[in-house]
């Protein structure tokens, strides 16, 4: 996971605080020479460093302690701030054109993502209930316009391509297509290179003067670290422009760039790839990420991803249950399939607070919900509906019917057993918390 490396340097530099009730210089100049080192280990850009220790020093000198707070908390909120505060202080949204269609063009490097990203763009656009199109325009790397057509047919949104021809003239086609078919968002996905030249440049900037679109959108690799800030700094001189999108977040990278690119080009981060399903982006909110570089979490994403992903008939039938037997197993294979739709088990446990930094050295097992699955499968309805008939004989036939052993099922009915208890618990209070749960997702 990205910043897992400068996460866990950060919270070695701030244990060193812990229990202090009084920051001194001293103690201030070694925390921070710690963290001076943990973000150009990161790859952060020197000069953004430089700014950012200083920023901190001067805040944390002579700082008074906070009730409820020792000088490593202090120390922690104060970093906290400043991070946020490098990333762009807050989630910075698309604009959006007064004619239709809202045009984004998105640029950048061969080998970043970005003919993905365009599609995965395009289905985040679906899901907020505009109907986007998209736009091959990149017909030089073999294979660009059918991958395009490939993951715009998965998110169910429609491609405008003209093979060969010339893209700027395919971008202005694309237009006056969309106006035609109803659409009211085009997203141009333009040719990239292995690196930026001058041919480039000027085919950008040609298309980006005939259609003159409302965003120019860089993709950029975190992978490439200090790099992908260069990049992100050429383009915008030539293009000027007006939001980035960091792609590869989920993989082991240092994340420097991400840090960097804000402050170094002076354009928002925008949008986040969280992993290869279509589905894995996110808008980038500089708190939850300054939130989980600390060992925070980020219980806001987590709980928006919840929502998403939900099932609106599966919340109002557990929202329905009127006493807590009726949760029966049917409801508690429900609830594992909504998790599996939350995305990477790894992703989702790093959002909770206290958890991230543990799971560093620690496989997570993306199948550990299929045994569960075949377990409750393997029952019949009566079963299912009313687990206490379970006995020996039942449960050794399940085991045979799932592939696994006794044992397995005997700590299913168990992990069952206490989520019934947490529903048991929850029932003084369904009536409010569940049906707003419900009617927040059905609305």
């Amino acid at each position: 996971m990205a910043f897992e490396g400068l996460s866990d340097k950060l919270q070695n530099a701030f244990k060193k605080l812990t229990g202090k009730g009084k920051l001194t210089e001293q103690n201030i100049k070694d925390a921070m020479r710690e963290v001076r080192m943990a973000l150009l280990e990161a790859d952060v850009n020197y000069l953004v460093v430089k700014d950012f220790i200083k920023k901190v020093t001067d805040r944390c000198v002579g700082a008074e302690i906070l009730a409820n707070l020792n000088a490593g908390q202090q120390v922690i909120k104060i970093v906290n701030e400043e991070l946020t505060e490098l990333m762009g202080g807050s989630n910075a949204k698309l604009t959006w054109s007064p004619s239709v269609p809202t045009i984004y063009m998105l640029c950048g490097l061969q080998g970043a993502g970005k003919t993905t990203m365009a599609a995965k763009l395009a289905g985040l656009l679906t899901k907020q209930g505009k109907k986007p199109m998209l736009a091959a325009c990149d017909i030089y790397r073999p294979a660009a316009i059918k991958q395009l057509q490939v993951v715009g047919e998965q998110v169910g949104v429609p491609v405008f391509e003209k093979g060969t021809q010339n893209p700027v003239q395919t971008a202005k086609e694309a237009i006056e297509y969309a106006r035609y078919y109803g659409r009211d968002v085009l997203i141009v996905d333009t040719a990239g290179r292995l690196h930026i030249d001058e041919a480039l440049m000027q085919e950008l900037q040609q298309i980006k003067a005939e259609i003159k679109p409302q965003e120019i959108l860089l993709v950029v690799d975190a992978m490439t670290g200090q790099d992908a800030v260069n990049v992100a700094k050429s383009f915008d001189e030539k293009l000027s422009i007006d939001g980035v999108i960091i792609t590869k977040l989920d993989s082991d990278t240092r994340g420097g760039a991400a840090l960097s690119v804000r402050a170094v080009t002076g354009k928002p981060i925008k949008f986040a790839g969280t992993g290869e399903k279509l589905g894995d982006i996110e808008p980038f909110h500089p708190e939850r990420m300054a939130s989980r570089i600390l060992g925070m979490g980020d219980i806001l994403t987590l709980i928006e991803k919840a929502t998403e992903s939900a099932d609106a008939d599966a919340l109002a039938k557990l929202a329905d249950k009127k006493k807590p037997g009726d949760f029966d197993l049917n409801d508690f294979l429900d609830q594992m399939k909504q998790i599996k739709k939350m995305g990477p088990l790894q992703n989702v446990l790093g959002m909770l607070p206290g958890i991230g930094s543990k799971l560093k050295n620690v496989e997570v097992d993306e199948n550990v919900l299929k045994k569960p699955e075949a377990i409750i499968c393997s029952m019949t309805m009566k079963e299912r509906r009313n687990p206490g008939i379970l006995n020996a004989s039942r449960r050794k036939r399940i085991a045979a019917g799932a592939g696994v052993t006794v044992q397995d099922v005997n700590a299913l009915i168990r992990q069952f057993e206490q989520m019934q208890k947490m529903v048991k618990q929850m029932m003084g209070n369904k009536r409010g918390a569940m049906r707003a749960l419900r009617n927040m997702n059905l609305q």
